[in-house]
């Protein structure tokens, strides 16, 4: 099992964005996740850091990022998949296997973990359509399994962001199909990502703030003119304005300053509060904190 001190989060960060961790540890399999856990119950589990931000100034406590745990297996139109799983992986191995279902995954930064954690979705398409069960570990119960029915499917969350549940694997039931219809959803797909979001290449963190009921998030920020917000080396994407691009060695105090300027020119105009999708791993810079506070971003202890 690989663990590393004072290590560069930035390294891994989907922003590359972060300062040092004190200590993170990279386990393998699921008994070793357990084993880490266990010793260190306040250590915060990460998946693949692509929709968290993490402070400049480090942090000092201990990582336990899921990212190695990465088996996936098919039995029939099944596929069960470690936390550590790319989304963007585990579609093209479905579309492999003449399985469809999993075609909107494809592109997604994340891994299976926090997607199933955050009931992810696109192209009407999302997490619940297709989960048949997750394997949970919470420190209270162990390790158990839950079907779909028990993982509280809501629109972006699950009960795994209300509990201290951490998906260690996820079990998906999925529908045959040609090749050719797979293929066509998966480019469709690709096409609007690459054409409306921004690349994997241009540092990012996906959408910034969730879609209010009956509204787009993004819709509401282009008409406030957030396209043309910044804030440092930080700077909304000009073709979407839900998203936050690193141009130029942004630090997490941009980045939250921006969302902020965001946050309320919407509220400002329109009079609602918009919920950030990202989550924020720190602790040691006021600015921050302060900003997270007023931006109700959750400091996490829990799989993103």
């Amino acid at each position: 099992m690989l663990a590393e001190n004072d290590f560069d989060i930035s390294k891994l960060t989907s922003f590359k964005i972060g300062g040092n961790v004190k200590r993170v540890y990279f386990p393998e399999t699921t008994a070793e996740f357990v084993e880490i856990l266990e010793a260190l119950p306040d250590a915060a589990v990460v998946g693949n850091l692509s929709n968290i931000l993490v402070s400049s100034k480090g942090y000092d406590g201990a990582l336990i990022c899921t990212k190695r745990i990465d088996e996936i297996s098919v039995d029939g139109n099944i596929i069960n998949a470690g936390a550590g799983v790319s989304g963007t992986k585990l579609s093209k191995m479905a579309a492999a296997e003449g399985l469809s279902g999993l075609e909107f995954m494809i592109g997604f930064p994340g891994s299976v973990g926090g997607e199933v954690c955050m009931n992810a979705g696109a192209h009407g398409q999302k997490i619940s359509d297709v989960l048949k069960s997750a394997l949970i570990y919470s420190s209270e119960t162990g390790i158990v399994k839950f079907t779909n029915e028990k993982m509280g499917f809501e629109y972006r969350t699950s009960v795994c962001q209300k509990k201290p549940y951490i998906v260690l694997s996820a079990e998906f039931e999925l529908k045959k199909d040609t090749a050719e219809n797979i293929q066509a959803k998966m480019n469709e797909n690709l096409t609007f990502r690459q054409t409306k979001q921004p690349s994997l290449t241009l540092p990012n963190c996906g959408s910034v703030f969730k879609n209010p009921e009956g509204h787009s998030a993004g819709q509401l920020l282009e008409s406030v003119g957030a396209k043309e917000f910044r804030a440092g080396g930080a700077k909304v994407f000009e073709k979407h304005a839900n998203f936050i691009i690193n141009e130029k060695n942004a630090t997490s105090l941009d980045v939250l300053t921006l969302m902020d300027k965001m946050s309320s020119a919407v509220e400002d105009k329109y009079g609602i509060k918009l919920v950030p999708e990202v989550r924020y791993i720190g602790g040691n810079d006021e600015k921050e904190e302060d900003l997270c506070r007023k931006l109700k971003i959750e400091s996490i202890k829990i799989q993103k």
